[in-house]
């Protein structure tokens, strides 16, 4: 049972939670700020990726803008399909991205899988974003969201700027990146784990319902509802496709 209480009553501690929902929302425009202000690493080595009109280097994944986003997404060379949780966010991505686009941001997904599984799976998913493979470049090595054969025997990983335990040969993230006039890349940002989580627009609807996000069940996650869009109809648990443990936080 929850509090039921007068117009008047309801209204006073409404107003006193407004405070703390100003202060942080200034707390997170400071914060955003200050990631804005992060230096830059300037990236030197060569990037190759698979894409439908053939070999493609990260410059080219920027088109005609400066600016460029990358979903690490989930999507191992030995998986059958995309991540739940990584097709959750990219259920985000067009209607942010018809925006974005006209705002100097370029999008980009990049999976360590094979292209054909990737256009496989993007036409049953219906997205058309850029999507390419890295399963013959160090990319996603390099940027700590894909593990080797020696990780999992060893047991442990480097990821979200920490050691982690082993739970999964591929993990998520998103990386930033800005190209110069002269056409040089820089690495501004990258968040790993729950940090892409103010990327998925269906959290902040939960995040104001009386439930909220719900995730009450074996998983605490999103697994314990969120499917494939088009498996809602589906019984039956969603996992992420390499491992019934919850990605590290």
């Amino acid at each position: 049972m929850h509090d039921v209480v007068s117009r008047e009553e309801w209204l006073a501690r409404r107003k006193a939670h407004l405070v703390k929902e100003k202060e942080l929302t200034r707390a997170q425009d400071a914060l955003a700020a200050e990631r804005r202000a992060l230096p830059w690493v300037r990236i030197e080595k060569v990037y190759r990726f698979e894409a439908p009109q053939g070999p493609v280097g990260l410059t080219e994944l920027f088109g005609r803008h400066s600016q460029l986003v990358v979903q690490h997404f989930m999507f191992g060379p030995d998986w059958e399909e995309g991540c739940v949780g990584c097709s959750f966010m990219a259920d985000h991505v067009e209607p942010a991205f018809r925006h974005l686009d006209h705002h100097d941001v370029a999008f980009a997904a990049v999976s360590r899988t094979p292209l054909a599984k990737i256009e496989a799976f993007r036409r049953r998913m219906g997205w058309t974003f850029r999507w390419v493979s890295s399963l013959d470049s160090d990319f996603n090595f390099d940027f700590d969201v894909s593990f080797t054969e020696d990780d999992r025997q060893r047991g442990d990983v480097y990821y979200n700027y920490a050691p982690q335990p082993y739970v999964c040969d591929e993990l998520p993230g998103v990386s930033v990146f800005y190209k110069d006039a002269e056409g040089q890349v820089f690495h501004t940002y990258s968040t790993f784990a729950r940090g892409d989580e103010r990327l998925v627009g269906a959290y902040n609807f939960l995040d104001l319902t009386p439930f909220g996000r719900n995730e009450n069940g074996p998983n605490g996650d999103l697994r314990d509802w969120v499917r494939h869009h088009d498996r809602y109809e589906t019984a039956g648990r969603s996992a992420c496709a390499c491992h019934p443990e919850p990605v590290p936080a």
